[in-house]
């Protein structure tokens, strides 16, 4: 693998977990209505991750256009999982922030 990659693909697999535990955790809340959004944009950003990080991984020709909206969602996902306080919401948030700066820094 690319070491150029690294960084950014280790950002993208911890968001990836994270936003994964959260989006099972908030299916266990009490009040899941209320969750709604952050489940939806844990979903999201999860499926962008992984793709980020095959895209990484195969060097694709896209990887600035793909890390970018990578960033996009991560901070849509940070920004709504912010507004919760459990601590799986808070977590997934700051992976999620960590992982929309290494793909900023990615795309350049």
């Amino acid at each position: 693998m690319n070491s150029q990659y690294e960084e950014c693909i280790k950002a993208c697999l911890e968001c990836l977990e994270a936003c994964n535990n959260c989006f099972t955790a908030c299916l266990k809340e009490e009040h899941i209505g209320m969750m709604r959004d952050c489940i939806k944009l844990d979903r999201e950003c999860a499926d962008i991750c992984s793709f980020a990080i095959t895209a990484m991984q195969t060097e694709s020709r896209h990887i600035k256009e793909i890390c970018t909206l990578c960033a996009l969602i991560c901070r849509s996902c940070a920004e709504e999982c912010a507004k919760h306080d459990h601590e799986h919401c808070q977590e997934c948030a700051e992976a999620c922030r960590k992982c929309a700066e290494a793909c900023e820094k990615m795309a350049g």
